[in-house]
């Protein structure tokens, strides 16, 4: 029998995480017990990943286009857009 550990990427604890039902992709959630907070390992759709909205950012710092960005990191040009729009809050 394989065991994973797995780390929550808000306390980095080991001990307090357990599985969490699934998302409606079909893939695991986990649930940290410290942080009380729910999270996944996985994701489909690129958006989703941790680091995207940094990188939009970025991007966009950079002079790159929203169809640019949207092309260069396979999301959306309308989800660029809305990431790009809710920046202000996210800070």
């Amino acid at each position: 029998m394989a065991v994973i550990n797995v780390v929550c990427p808000s306390c980095e604890s080991i001990d307090g995480v357990v599985k969490n039902g699934k998302a409606e992709s079909g893939l695991q959630r986990y649930l940290c017990r410290h942080y009380k907070r729910s999270f996944q390992l996985d994701f489909i759709y690129n958006a989703n990943k941790p680091g995207t909205h940094e990188r939009i950012k970025d991007m966009a710092m950079n002079g790159s286009g929203v169809k640019d960005t949207g092309r260069v990191l396979r999301i959306s040009p309308t989800t660029v857009i809305s990431h790009l729009k809710n920046w202000r809050h996210r800070t």
